[in-house]
């Protein structure tokens, strides 16, 4: 997750597509703020590059060659757990969404996203910002109301719970830090601990389970 102000935004572009790939990059790279450090055309590769460059997003599509960006994604988040990883594929169907999330995907973007969006739901990811297109958001909705074990949420703090809230209506850490009057360090401690007692990989997971425990509404949740 990245908090800088003064650098430019390193991304790593992932798609089997390699017109889909130079599409991006040519867009991206006009706009000073974006830097490309690299590109992938299965998630395998995406890992790897991932782990090597650590990039602060990774544009991932779904579906790929020799391994899946669901897998990729997983692997990612294990590998490289500051790395932040945006799901942009052409792919809009209830299970890869909830499957992209689980995996630990902290946004969903449709590739027929206008560019502006698109940069939006980048600087959103890099900050640790909740990003859902509409659509996904959507379909995310359906999974907030299937039922799911959480026995985990009641071993949260007062504290834990104020976080968990936060985040779930989108503030990055530094937000919440002003908000709560906290160290930001403080925060990210927080946020760590609220993730490891829900047993999820992202913040967007956790905001589901804030939804879950009625700590936010559906409506609250950060769709674009």
């Amino acid at each position: 997750m990245m908090d800088r102000t003064d650098a430019r935004l390193r991304l790593l572009l992932v798609d089997d597509h390699w017109v889909v790939r130079q599409g991006l990059r040519m867009y991206l790279e006009r706009d000073a703020e974006f830097e490309i450090v690299g590109e992938a055309e299965n998630g395998a590769e995406a890992i790897r590059m991932a782990t090597q460059f650590r990039p602060d997003v990774v544009l991932m599509d779904l579906l790929m060659p020799v391994l899946d960006g669901v897998a990729a994604i997983s692997g990612i988040r294990e590998a490289a757990p500051d790395v932040e990883v945006l799901a942009l594929t052409s792919v809009l169907e209830d299970d890869q969404v909830v499957a992209a999330i689980r995996a630990g995907a902290i946004g969903y973007v449709l590739k027929d996203t206008r560019g502006e969006e698109l940069k939006s739901a980048i600087r959103a990811a890099a900050r640790g910002q909740v990003f859902l297109s509409p659509q996904a958001a959507t379909r995310l909705m359906r999974e907030v109301r299937a039922p799911e074990a959480a026995e985990a949420t009641e071993a949260l703090t007062g504290r834990e719970s104020d976080i968990l809230r936060l985040l779930a209506v989108g503030l990055a850490n530094k937000e919440i830090s002003r908000e709560l009057g906290i160290g930001e360090g403080t925060v990210k401690t927080h946020v760590s601990n609220v993730l490891a007692k829900l047993g999820v990989q992202s913040r967007t997971q956790a905001a589901l389970h804030a939804v879950r425990m009625g700590i936010v509404s559906a409506g609250e949740l950060p769709a674009r």
